[in-house]
């Protein structure tokens, strides 16, 4: 896809759900019921993973896909990717609120090891089918002027934007690559790099997190 369509904040997006993930594995497989301590932090670190997915997915389901729909309207077989991202949307849902219930248990660890991997699993192959099939097309869908519009409707614009950045930003880029980061910062405006590093990293990093 030329340079034009940026495409970092996808990717840097879907980098950060998919350490998450991990995470979330990593907690099925090691939390102890009885560690107070422990299921806070994992619960904290489940929370923002489910808000930042949620968020992701309804940008998509509200911006992305019915702008590419008009785009691709003549292209059937188009079409059909973007009904299968909406469809996959759709079976993540009840996949989250599994986790919620497993979260909220005392018991054992099986419940929660089933409810994750089963949510992986489908969260992991969606942002894979996504990038391989969907993305690809956006290119043909809108002009790239259009796309930048769409990635900040995505985000909220305005108030909304500024209400979510001081979660969303070290959020995104916690563990991300220094060129991952580099390319993050230069597309927003100095003040908000200088509030990332000054204000919300710091805030942020007080929350304890996962395992």
């Amino acid at each position: 896809m030329p340079a034009d369509y940026d495409m970092t904040m996808m990717e840097v997006t879907h980098n950060a759900l998919r350490r998450d993930l991990r995470h979330l594995a990593d907690a099925a497989e090691k939390l102890d019921p009885d560690d107070a301590r422990g299921r806070a932090a994992v619960r904290a670190g489940w929370s923002t993973l489910k808000t930042m997915l949620t968020s992701h997915h309804d940008g998509e389901d509200r911006h992305m896909w019915p702008r590419m729909r008009a785009g691709l309207r003549d292209r059937p077989d188009d079409l059909l990717v973007l009904d299968a991202m909406e469809e996959e949307h759709d079976r993540i849902d009840p996949l989250v609120r599994d986790v919620d219930a497993a979260l909220a248990k005392r018991s054992g660890g099986d419940a929660l090891a089933s409810a994750a991997a089963a949510f992986s699993d489908e969260v992991g192959g969606h942002l894979a089918h996504e990038e391989r099939d969907a993305l690809p097309l956006v290119r043909a869908a809108m002009p790239a002027a259009e796309w930048e519009k769409t990635l900040a409707e995505m985000r909220g614009n305005g108030l909304a934007a500024l209400r979510s950045a001081p979660e969303f930003f070290p959020w995104l880029l916690g563990g991300a690559e220094p060129r991952e980061r580099a390319a993050v910062l230069g597309r927003v405006p100095p003040p908000v790099r200088l509030l990332y590093s000054k204000v919300w990293l710091p805030r942020y990093a007080k929350q304890p997190r996962w395992m």
